[in-house]
This record gives structure tokens, C-alpha cells and sequence, in this order.
């Protein structure tokens, strides 16, 4: 969101008399339409639960007046007292817990914060999607738990599934990183948590997918969202930038979407037909609203200069599919729209339509909320022991280990007395939850979990993460001289990368690598680094450093983090995480410019090319790295070495024709039911001395020529091996969706020949051969 535009929007709402009711009695709100009690609306069929939710929207939109619908569509929705219906705010967050960074939600009173769980590039990094359904389901109970009360909306601007394009993106700690199938597998997750198991067409919450598409720079070079416009190939649109917005649409079954600022291809994307109306409503069939990322539409009019008068741009946006303005744009300048015949009254209708429809869902239209499922949610269901329990469970399968030289991890609180904790997120706590955050239900600092087992001394040698001074790096090598082992807590905080803030370099922030260097020679016990941060480091200075024994990446761990830092270095836990993105050396970031949207390399110009599927080149630690206190070995139990794709004879003739190193089927022409999913057996085996998790990675590398990329994420699977045992996991690989490849036309196809699949250590071919489809 434009924390920038906050002023404007407040200033203008008042100036419009915009009534945002929350009634807050002390049993609960009062109902947001239809109550019971008033005798006005008893006889309103848009009150009545026993007709179709379609017929009882038509019967609403036809009571309303034109200036009524106008002010219906922008995020702080007036009140219509004749009808009943009070005022609303769409506009909350539950990136991971509820936040009050949206005006839809307030803390205090009977709900003085909620859960707070790590940060989402954190969690991404357990790989485990029932956790990611478990932490929405959570987080929704805690929201239905506020919104009964009064404090808070039931429509949630979360999750943001863009790609991690860039390490550099001040944003990219809220997404789930830079791979496709795994943003796309999180989103789907987290959004049936969040939206609930309800029957039929109901919802618990309404989540939404941000910010569609090809979003991820916010601030980098004079170059800022609300003036870039992403020039996007078809392929890339396709294999990567909207992969995890389609999950979120066909899997997910998400609410809404948003579309964000910047342009794709010299259209704004909230007023793009072909992005909205055509793709995610026409194509995925999105049943939910279109909402804009806030004052977007009165960004690409007064910043993008798209159009020639608002008037248009109002037009424009209603006619691209947005239903709803997250800003007063369209409350101002749709009236003058309608009037001149640029949109009619029922372009007007079918967005509200969308909105209204999601609010009958969520059951605002059904009478007393404490009558309704999750009716009895209340402020005993926020921040209870079992949900900050999950924080804690979330944050520590999500801490990757990326180094453990010698073994030096985990520490034995038996022959490890004393431990020196020193740095500038050493006491960290705010920091530890990153942004669209809210308020914790409380916190445990790397300091105060590490204290837990052994005494400890605290430095925090630089003042804040910038580390602009050495004047305290003579106490904290002191005490590294004194301790049995020292433990560095590093990193960055929303001052280095944030929303609005794109980071200039990759290395630790100021004098933070010679505080760590100057500690570590100092040390006269095991040094273990820990690097707190969203997007990744480049600290090659400590994996060549000999004097560090181990180095920890915890993102931003949420309100247990510390918790769950000591837990894994005292042995507690056996870390499992994995990363979510690469980890470039700074040298990397000379050669890719934030504003060069391809993901493919080009040798003509040096560019490298982006993330592990198309990066060849040298890094610190690569996707999906991550160690184990314990060895785990694989073997394959079941594989399947061939498999045929049936497709019309006339497409088969053509392919026939032409060269075997582009022989490759559309997926549209090839019959992809249920026989292509081929399934894989895999034994994995803890061979050391701890029990563990193992995350086992599925890739893909399609038959060498043209198709060829590096290798692509297919599946991923999660599971708890004890000591000395082995556990069989069940992969499925479908031929369709992960055998394929897009082409530079952003056609998908599945090309015929020997494919390679990756599965944890191990190697397999598999022979995709196409037949002639038969008749039935």
C-alpha cells in the first residue's frame, strides 16, 4: 500500500463525510445489515437467507440510489441507514496475524494484539503446507474473534504472492520467495486457512492475492511503483510473474485481488481489460471482487498520465473489471463518468455486484453475527496458548542452518556455560515480526531465549543495524574473550528494506562485518552467527571466515523467535528450513538493473538471468539450501520411467514433421486427466543420531535444445524421520503441469523426450512420448 497517500485519503474522506461505523459494545457489534430487531428490514428480500445469494444481491442494488452505489465502491463503504446497512471498511491485513496497518482494524480494549508469526519468507522456508493452513486458520479465527467485536473487517488484503524477482526488493520478505510452484503452493495453503473449510459458499474471512502482476520494485535508481512500467514477455507472465495468482484463483479459491501500481507493458494494470476482466475473472473465474492496490487509479491518472481527464480513468478502471477503490478516486469521479456516457449505471452494477456478493458470503447479510458460524469467537480466542505455541513451532521449523563447520552445532548446555550474545538484533523484538505486522501478544528476544539455558553476557556492538560507529566493538570482543561461545545476532530491520525501500547492496549494513570479523578473532569459543533479515546476504566474509563455526538465517521469526533461535542452537529443535531464495554475492547485483523484467539470461547482452532456474552463475548459498543436525539418505521404493501423452492425430502428424528437439505438444491439445499423475515412492532415512525433518525437493529439467532451462520446482514434501529409521513418502509429478514449459509465445507445452527428475540427491529419466488420441 502508499503509506505516502494515507494523508490525502484521510483528508479527502473527511471532506466527503465518509461514515465508517464500528460499533463496539461490550457483548459485540451491532449487525452490519438485516438485524433482526429492526423492523424496517424484515421484509427486505436481500434479508432473507432462503433465497439464492445472486437474487438477493439484485433485490439490494435495485433499492440503492446512483450517489449510494457511487460511494459503495471505495474501500471506507458509506452507511445506508434506510436500508439498514451500516458503513464498512474493506480495508484490513492479515499478512501473517492481524494487523493494524489497514484502517478496517483496531487493537485495544478487549483485544490488545494478536499473534504474531514470522514473517512470510520465514515460514516459506518450513516448505510445509499445512502449517501455512494451519497459521491462516489461526489467523482467521483471530480476525472473525476482533471483527465480532468490533475491531476489525472480514475482508483481508493477504497474502502478497508476488515473485522475489530482485534480492534487493524491500518487499520481498512479505512474499513466499522467488520460485513459482512454491508461491504458488503457499498461496493456495494460506488462503484456504484464512477463508476456512465453511460449506459451500461461505467464508470465514475473505483473503486476497496481491499485487497482480509483475510487481517487485518499490523505490530503486529514481525509478518508483507508481511511474515503472514492467516491460513483461508473454513467456514470463506465464511461467513465472502469474503462476501463484492463478493457484490462488483455481486452487485457492481466493476472495479478491488486487491489482498493483505499476504498469505491465505501458497499461496500468487496474485498467487493463485483458489482465482483469479477460484473465483472472473471464479465465480463472475468479468468483470474488477486483480491488485496487490504494489511490492506484488516481495514481496511473495523476502520475501516469494514462488518461486524458479522471473522468476517464474512472471509466477506464470500471470497464478493465475493478470493482472496488482502495481510495476516493472513483467516490469523486465516477458520477461525471456516468453522466457523459463514458461507463453506464450497469458497469456501476456488475462491480458492486462482485462486492456485494463476497460481504453476503461472509454472512454480514445474515442478521446477528454472534448467531453465524464463528459467531462464538470472542477475546478468549486471540493470542491463546495453542496459537502462540504455533508461532513458535512456525518459527522454528523455519530456521535455516547454512553453515555448521565441524559440527560446532548444537551447543551442549553442559560443557557450554556461558554464551556471549552480542549484536544489534541480539535483543531484538519489533524487529522480529517485519512489516504488515500488528501487535504481539508478546515477545522472547535471541537474548532472553538464549538465557533460558546458559548465563549470558550482552553486547550489542552497534547501536541499531546501520552500524555506523566501532566505539562499542571493544566491550563485545571483551566479552567474546570471556564466554564459552558466542552467539551473533545480525542482520537487517525495516530500516534497510522495507515498503517504499529497495536495499542499495547485499552485505551487511554498515560496520556489521567488521564487528563479526573482530568478535570472531577475539572469541575464544565457537562463534555462531545469526542473520535476521527478509531478503538475503551476502556474507561470503563469514563462510571463508575460519574462526565462525556456524551460521543460522532466521528471517524475521515472529513474537517466539528467540525462543526458537535458542531452541535450535542448544539442540532442541533440529533445524529443517529451507531457502526460499538464492543467495547472490554482491558482485551479482553489477549486472541485472531492478528495472530489467526478464527472468532468462542473454548472452548478447551479459545478463545473467534471475533465480536458480535461469542464474548459472556463482552464489553464497542456493535455493533450497539448508542443513540438519542429522544425514538423511533417499531411495527410490516406486518410478515410473515412461509415460504417454495422447493428443489428436492432426497434432501428432504436424509434431511427426518436425524436429525431435522441438517436438513438444500444447498443453491445450494433450489429454491431461488423472493418468498423467505419475507417483513416486521415496524412502527417506535418518542415518544420524537426532531426530529430524527432511524436506524432500522435486525438480524438473525438460530434454536438451531449446526447451532447456536449469531445472524448475515441481513438489515438495515435508515429513518427520526419528533416529535411525525411514519414512515412505508418496510424490506426485503430473505430466502437464510439471513436465511442461512455456514458450517465448507464452504457450505452454510438454515436449517429448527424456526429462530429468531431481528428488532430493537422487536422479531419474522418465521417456514422455506422444500417441494418438482414441476415440471413444
Amino acid at each position: 500500500m502508499a503509506s505516502q497517500h494515507h494523508t490525502k485519503l484521510l483528508a479527502i474522506a473527511l471532506v466527503l463525510c465518509v461514515a465508517l461505523s464500528f460499533a463496539r459494545p461490550t457483548q459485540g457489534r451491532v449487525p452490519f445489515a438485516c438485524d433482526p430487531r429492526n423492523g424496517l428490514t424484515r421484509g427486505f428480500k436481500f434479508c432473507n437467507t432462503n433465497v439464492p445469494i445472486h437474487v438477493r444481491v439484485q433485490d439490494l442494488i435495485a433499492r440503492l440510489t446512483l450517489p449510494e452505489k457511487i460511494r459503495l465502491v471505495v474501500n471506507n463503504a458509506i452507511a445506508v441507514p434506510r436500508l439498514g446497512i451500516q458503513g464498512y471498511e474493506w480495508w484490513s491485513e492479515a499478512l501473517h496475524g492481524v494487523s493494524n496497518v489497514g484502517p478496517g482494524t483496531k487493537f485495544g480494549g478487549a483485544f490488545p494484539g494478536a499473534t504474531m508469526f514470522p514473517q512470510v519468507i520465514t515460514t516459506a522456508a518450513s516448505f510445509n503446507q499445512s502449517l501455512w493452513r494451519q497459521i491462516g486458520r489461526v489467523v482467521s479465527d483471530e480476525a472473525r474473534a476482533m471483527y465480532n467485536g468490533g475491531q476489525a473487517g472480514l475482508t483481508y488484503w493477504s497474502p502478497n504472492v508476488n515473485i522475489f524477482r530482485d534480492p534487493r526488493w524491500g518487499r520481498g520478505q512479505e512474499t513466499p520467495g522467488e520460485d513459482p510452484t512454491l508461491a504458488a503452493k503457499y498461496a493456495a495453503s494460506y488462503v484456504q486457512g484464512l477463508q476456512g473449510d465453511g460449506a459451500g459458499n461461505r467464508l470465514k474471512v475473505a483473503a486476497c492475492c496481491k499485487h497482480y502482476t509483475a510487481y517487485d520494485l518499490d523505490n530503486w535508481n529514481g525509478v518508483d511503483r507508481f511511474h515503472f512500467n514492467a516491460k513483461v514477455s508473454k513467456q514470463d507472465l506465464e511461467d513465472t510473474y502469474d503462476v501463484p495468482f492463478k493457484a490462488c484463483v483455481l486452487e485457492g479459491q481466493v476472495a479478491s485481488v488486487m491489482c498493483s501500481y505499476n504498469q505491465v507493458n505501458g497499461k496500468p494494470t487496474c485498467a487493463d481489460p485483458d489482465l482483469l476482466r479477460n484473465t483472472i475473472r473471464g479465465q480463472w473465474g475468479l468468483n470474488g471482487y477486483i480491488v485496487s492496490d490504494c489511490d492506484s487509479v488516481g495514481v496511473f491518472y495523476d502520475n501516469q498520465h494514462y488518461t486524458r481527464t479522471p473522468e476517464e480513468a474512472a471509466a477506464e478502471a470500471i470497464k478493465a473489471g475493478l470493482d472496488l477503490d482502495c481510495g476516493p478516486f472513483l467516490a469523486i469521479h465516477t458520477d461525471a463518468a456516468i453522466r457523459k456516457g463514458l461507463i453506464s449505471e450497469n458497469d456501476l452494477n456488475l462491480a458492486l455486484a462482485n462486492l456485494i456478493t463476497v460481504q453476503m458470503r461472509l454472512g454480514m447479510f445474515d442478521g446477528e453475527p454472534s448467531a453465524q458460524p464463528y459467531g462464538n469467537l470472542g477475546p478468549r480466542d486471540v493470542c491463546t496458548p495453542a496459537h502462540q505455541q504455533l508461532a513458535l513451532q512456525a518459527a522454528r521449523e523455519s530456521i535455516v542452518l547454512l553453515q555448521n563447520k565441524r559440527n560446532s552445532l548444537p551447543l551442549s548446555p553442559a560443557r557450554i556455560r556461558t554464551v556471549g550474545v552480542i549484536g544489534p538484533n541480539s535483543d531484538a523484538t519489533v524487529t522480529m515480526i517485519g512489516n504488515y505486522a500488528g501487535v504481539a501478544c508478546g515477545y522472547t528476544s535471541p537474548l532472553q531465549g538464549i538465557a533460558r539455558y546458559v548465563k549470558t553476557s550482552h553486547q550489542v556492538g552497534c547501536r541499531n543495524v546501520a552500524c555506523r560507529g566501532n566505539e562499542l566493538f571493544g566491550a563485545a570482543e571483551t566479552v567474546a574473550k570471556q564466554v564459552d561461545a558466542t552467539v551473533l545476532v545480525m542482520g537487517l530491520d525495516q530500516s534497510i528494506e522495507a515498503e517504499t525501500r529497495d536495499r542499495l547492496g547485499l552485505l551487511l549494513p554498515g560496520l556489521q562485518q567488521e564487528l563479526v570479523a573482530r568478535v570472531a578473532r577475539a572469541a575464544r569459543g565457537p562463534v555462531i552467527l545469526v542473520i535476521m533479515s527478509g531478503g538475503p546476504v551476502d556474507v561470503t566474509f563469514a563462510v571463508n571466515d575460519p574462526k565462525i563455526s556456524a551460521i543460522l538465517w532466521v528471517g524475521y521469526p515472529g513474537q517466539a523467535g528467540g525462543t526458537a533461535i535458542a531452541d535450535v542452537i542448544f539442540g532442541q529443535t533440529n533445524p529443517g528450513g529451507r531457502l526460499p531464495m538464492t543467495w547472490y554475492p554482491e558482485k551479482y547485483l553489477t549486472k541485472v538493473p531492478m528495472t530489467i523484467m526478464d527472468m532468462r539470461p542473454n548472452s548478447a547482452t551479459g545478463y545473467p538471468g534471475r533465480t536458480y532456474r535461469f542464474y548459472k552463475g556463482p552464489v553464497v548459498f542456493p535455493f533450497g539450501h539448508g542443513l540438519s543436525y542429522s544425514r538423511f539418505s533417499q531411495s527410490l521404493a516406486i518410478a515410473p520411467k515412461e509415460v504417454s501423452v495422447s493428443v489428436p492425430l492432426a497434432t501428432l502428424q504436424a509434431l511427426t514433421n518436425s524436429t525431435l528437439s522441438s517436438e513438444a505438444v500444447r498443453v491445450s491439445h494433450a489429454n491431461c486427466d488423472d493418468t498423467l499423475e505419475m507417483e513416486f515412492h521415496v524412502d527417506v532415512k535418518n542415518e544420524g543420531s537426532m531426530d529430524g525433518t527432511h524436506t524432500l525437493l522435486v525438480f524438473s529439467k525438460p530434454p536438451p535444445g531449446k526447451w532447456s532451462q536449469i531445472k524448475q520446482l515441481v513438489n515438495f514434501q515435508k515429513t518427520h524421520v526419528p533416529a535411525g529409521s525411514k519414512q515412505r513418502l508418496k510424490v506426485g509429478v503430473h505430466v502437464c503441469k510439471h513436465l511442461s514449459v512455456v514458450d517465448q509465445f507464452g504457450i505452454r507445452r510438454i515436449p517429448s523426450g527424456e526429462h530429468e527428475l531431481h528428488i532430493g540427491d537422487l536422479k531419474h529419466s522418465i521417456s514422455v512420448q506422444t500417441v494418438q488420441q482414441i476415440k471413444n
